[in-house]
């Protein structure tokens, strides 16, 4: 059970109708990760800005949503890793492909480069070594670039803790279990 419960349009006030209307409007529905933020309209709204912003960024929607599994997978939010392999078969990653970025491995250097640093990004809390940084420049990651992976652990980290906190209803096909080896 929700710690924090959605919002249901129907009763929100003026203010967070609107922000859920157009989320519905985009997407065709309000997942339970938006309704519930809009609990706090300035919470839903700077989701939603931060996700938006980084969606006209250089990174390609593939590798974004190759970095939330990655991120969402180290954090153990259960709904991040349900909603973006969902949202990932979008982008063209396929069962096997989302279970090999949670784990930050993929068939592309470029994007393994990328995972793996996401992944040390959350294991470290930021603090990386010139080693991990140098790899995303020797896969040609410019400067810009490495920023946005880091903003993008940034997005992800914050809907992954807020998850934890409100014990948002999973509203997407639960992704699979990894299977250890």
């Amino acid at each position: 059970m929700p710690r924090i419960n959605p919002v249901k349009i129907e009763t929100a006030n003026q203010k967070t109708q609107e922000i859920l209307a157009t989320v519905k409007k985009k997407m065709g529905r309000v997942p339970n990760l938006i309704s519930t933020m809009a609990q706090a309209p300035a919470v839903a709204n700077a989701y939603l800005g931060f996700s938006q912003a980084l969606a006209t960024g250089n990174l390609p929607a593939r590798l974004r949503e190759q970095i939330a599994l990655a991120v969402g997978e180290a954090n153990s939010c259960n709904y991040c890793v349900s909603a973006h392999t969902a949202i990932g078969k979008g982008v063209g990653l396929d069962e096997t492909s989302a279970l090999a970025a949670r784990q930050a491995s993929a068939a592309e250097g470029r994007s393994q480069a990328a995972l793996e640093f996401a992944q040390k990004l959350v294991q470290a809390r930021g603090k990386v070594t010139d080693a991990d940084f140098n790899q995303l420049k020797t896969e040609g990651f410019s400067e810009g670039e490495i920023g946005e992976i880091v903003a993008n652990v940034a997005l992800n980290i914050f809907t992954n803790y807020f998850n934890h906190v409100a014990d948002t209803e999973i509203d997407f096909p639960v992704a699979p279990e990894l299977v250890s080896a």
